[in-house]
């Protein structure tokens, strides 16, 4: 008898299967997977922020907007200085809330409206000093165009301050 003959026959290798991948595939895996959250991350960070209205922002701009609101307009023959004393109180205890650090409650007169502007330009409130002084006046009467302007630049100002 041969001794080739009471060999068992060769065994061999099964051909490599799909699964499980080798570890270099698990490492290629994981650095396809962070490569394409990265490139996520930066497309959405580099997109145009979505446009969101002070209305639904902030609940606080939200309230003062409101409280504008609310006020009238006072009739140009009648006396404006309450309306300009409850604006004053109105844009005080905003920013009283918003920026409690630098005393705002503090301030009069021109300092008052330098601080307002300096935390938004756009509105511009320091052209009127009216705001400021017709409270303290006895017969403070303003003509239309003027009661608007102060209004509109109040608004403004509420809408994007800092």
């Amino acid at each position: 008898m041969n001794p080739s003959e009471t060999l068992a026959p060769p065994v061999l290798p099964s051909p490599p299967g799909w699964w499980p991948p080798a570890p270099g595939w698990w490492l290629l895996l994981l650095v396809t997977l962070l490569a394409g959250y990265g490139c996520w991350c930066w497309r959405r960070s580099r997109a145009a922020p979505a446009v969101v209205t002070a209305d639904t922002e902030d609940p606080l701009r939200r309230a003062a907007l409101e409280e504008l609101a609310r006020l009238e307009l006072p009739d140009p023959a009648a006396p404006a200085s309450q309306w300009l004393q409850q604006l004053n109180a109105l844009l005080k205890r905003l920013c009283r809330t918003r920026y409690p650090q630098d005393h705002p409650h503090t301030l009069s007169g021109r300092s008052w409206l330098a601080f307002l502007d300096s935390r938004c330009p756009a509105a511009g409130l320091s052209r009127w000093m009216i705001l400021v002084d017709g409270a303290y006046r006895a017969e403070c009467r303003l003509d239309a165009r003027t009661l608007e302007g102060i209004r509109s630049a109040v608004e403004i100002w509420i809408r994007r301050h800092a």
